[in-house]
């Protein structure tokens, strides 16, 4: 792929001039239907990017603006478990660099691992755990704050939060590799590693963001409670049902948060 021939293509067929970008994850795609004077690019009219394949995941790229404030939207995302590279599951993230973009807002729906969260609430993610165990067997290491996590973005999410009256948690994202959920016996191992929420996703773009010196805000919207902690089994149905449900208060969030930056 050729990142700022991308770039240059999705600048020509939405007229997007910005320096912020949202990456949403599944069932969040509503989002962008608040934006106005939007454009809509399907990631197959990209020549070369990849396409989307799950559930809850439009593949499109939206630009348009937020109370006059330009922003684009990669509405869904790419997964290591759909058989794309490393390189390809941070696409976006490379299209994003090459528009400019010098802040990022990555939203995601993930499993509670934390038995004080609850379904339906949203969390800031400030620090995160690898444990697709590519590399090998050994604990992966905790990665908090800087240079992937911005204090200053998760301090204005707090303050948007408070301000919109949504309860907003913080806590370390581990990221799996997937497709299929954790097990009973696996969430516990990541409870133990120090884990508050579990997905498969986002990881890799905030690393990416990071490499390029681009400023991060993880929100999460907690779907469900991980294997084993309720005596209910896991549906991806339901994980897109309840993120479609709480995007309302995402929008509300986000949409203050983006006054703020």
């Amino acid at each position: 792929m050729h990142f700022p021939l991308l770039a240059e293509l999705i600048v020509k067929k939405s007229g997007f001039s910005g320096n912020l970008g949202m990456i949403l994850g599944s069932g969040l795609s509503s989002i962008s239907n608040v934006l106005t004077n939007k454009i809509e690019i399907s990631y197959q009219d990209l020549h070369g990017f990849p396409v989307s394949t799950v559930a809850g995941h439009d593949g499109k790229m939206v630009a348009g603006n937020l109370d006059d404030i330009p922003v684009i939207i990669a509405s869904g995302r790419f997964h290591y478990y759909e058989g794309y590279s490393y390189q390809e599951v941070v696409s976006i993230v490379k299209v994003f660099y090459e528009l400019g973009i010098q802040k990022i807002i990555i939203t995601n729906s993930s499993g509670a691992l934390n038995r004080s969260f609850k379904p339906g609430e949203l969390i800031v993610i400030n620090g995160h755990l690898d444990c697709t165990y590519r590399n090998g067997y050994k604990d992966p290491k905790l990665w908090k704050g800087s240079p992937h996590y911005n204090d200053g973005l998760i301090n204005k999410a707090r303050e948007s939060a408070k301000e919109c009256s949504i309860k907003l948690n913080e806590g370390v994202y581990c990221w799996t590799q997937g497709p299929s959920y954790e097990t009973p016996a696996e969430v516990q191992d990541l409870i133990r590693l120090g884990g508050d929420a579990v997905g498969m996703s986002t990881v890799p773009e905030v690393i990416e963001s990071s490499e390029l010196r681009m400023d991060v805000l993880v929100l999460s919207c907690m779907t469900n409670m991980a294997a084993g902690l309720i005596d209910k089994p896991l549906d991806h149905n339901e994980v897109v049902r309840v993120a479609n449900k709480s995007s309302k208060n995402m929008i509300k969030l986000i949409y203050k948060l983006i006054k703020r930056i």
